[in-house]
């Protein structure tokens, strides 16, 4: 796949509260397919692989150099809010364009910080869920002081090489690159 970005774009959002993780699952990754036809064609919605967000990837804690790994230490949580999708096939290829909404939201921990640095993927797999393909990219949110929460629409689009499956058994999933000690945070502690 070809990885092109667009610019964030701002995007303010309400105060809430709910965060939870019930439980984290692995990726493993591999590169992008470098398929990148000339002159896609349009294509129909039943024509697009499924991208979804992963639930135990939408969330993540960021913890304050030296904080202990608990609530109290988290500096910022990352939230996978929504993804937006859509395509264009050519041949045995697909361009998935996704919007990706990225909230950051200040921790106990974040002191006078004004931003975030996060990291999520976007994988493409297959219809028994092997891993095709997958990306990992970094995002900043900057949360200006006096603000709890930010958030961001992040512009992505990839050629996903569909290798002779059908659109319908390729999926885009994404979902935040995890840590062994955001793992291990979101195991004892299941919820802020």
């Amino acid at each position: 796949m070809s990885f092109r970005s667009g610019r964030p774009r701002a995007r303010g959002l309400g105060v809430r509260t709910a965060l939870a993780l019930s439980g984290l699952a692995a990726l493993s990754g591999c590169g992008w397919f470098s398929s990148s036809p000339a002159e896609p064609a349009a294509a129909s919605a039943e024509t697009c692989p499924t991208a979804a967000i992963l639930k135990p990837l939408s969330q993540t804690a960021v913890f304050a150099p030296g904080a202990p790994r608990q609530p109290t230490g988290v500096a910022f949580y990352g939230i996978l809010s929504e993804v937006e999708s859509k395509c264009t096939r050519s041949g045995d290829a697909v361009l998935v364009a996704l919007d990706t909404v990225i909230i950051g939201e200040r921790g106990p921990a974040a002191g006078a910080a004004t931003g975030v640095d996060l990291q999520y993927f976007i994988a493409a797999t297959g219809p028994d869920q092997t891993i095709l393909s997958k990306r990992t990219l970094p995002v900043q949110i900057a949360i200006p002081a006096g603000t709890r929460r930010a958030g961001i629409t992040d512009h992505i689009e990839e050629w996903v090489s569909l290798g002779g499956r059908s659109p319908a058994d390729v999926n885009v999933v994404l979902g935040f690159q995890q840590t062994p000690e955001v793992v291990q945070f979101y195991k004892n502690f299941r919820g802020r």
